[in-house]
């Protein structure tokens, strides 16, 4: 069992306020416009980071994480990408990936709006975790805490960070 602290869109600035709520998870998924490799070093003094760059980071950070990332935890696939779209509208790029080989979790970032959504098409839960920095135009800052337990997700946790 592992519990993931998810959060997207921090554009250089971790709110300390975030901080209390990943050091009680197993790992941290940022799902891009991280800002600097500073914020990355932050994450990973709290806990394993696993990330991918958006489309505002620069190559400090493109060179360290990739643009999408795949991967097993526990026994559900993951696929993260910054910039994803959502059921019926995702990027085209992305739709390719979920058609060949549709995975378990679908994360997103980008958007700056948090979405938790089960596309039936695909049979996969889709998350955004909206933004939890302090540029862009969302009005409270956020981060998501989940569960995976074998096959399972699980526990799912919006939390508010503040207003912006």
């Amino acid at each position: 069992m592992i519990r993931i602290g998810l959060l997207s869109d921090t554009h250089n600035h971790l709110d300390k306020a975030a901080v209390k709520y990943l050091t009680q998870c197993d790992e941290i998924w940022h799902a891009g416009d991280i800002g600097t490799i500073s914020v990355c070093k932050e994450l990973e003094q709290i806990k394993p980071l696993r990330a991918v760059y958006g489309n505002i980071d620069g190559q400090d950070i493109r060179k360290v994480y990739p643009k999408v990332q795949r991967f097993m935890c526990e026994n559900v696939d993951v696929l993260m990408v910054h910039i994803g779209g959502y059921p019926d509208r995702y990027d085209a790029e992305v739709k390719k990936l979920i058609e060949e080989k549709p995975p378990k979790l679908f994360i997103c970032g980008h958007s700056h709006i948090l979405k938790v959504i089960f596309d039936k098409k695909y049979s996969l839960l889709h998350i955004n975790p909206g933004a939890a920095g302090n540029y862009g135009f969302h009005k409270v800052k956020t981060l998501v805490r989940f569960t995976i337990d074998k096959e399972n997700i699980k526990d799912l946790e919006v939390v508010e960070l503040g207003q912006l």
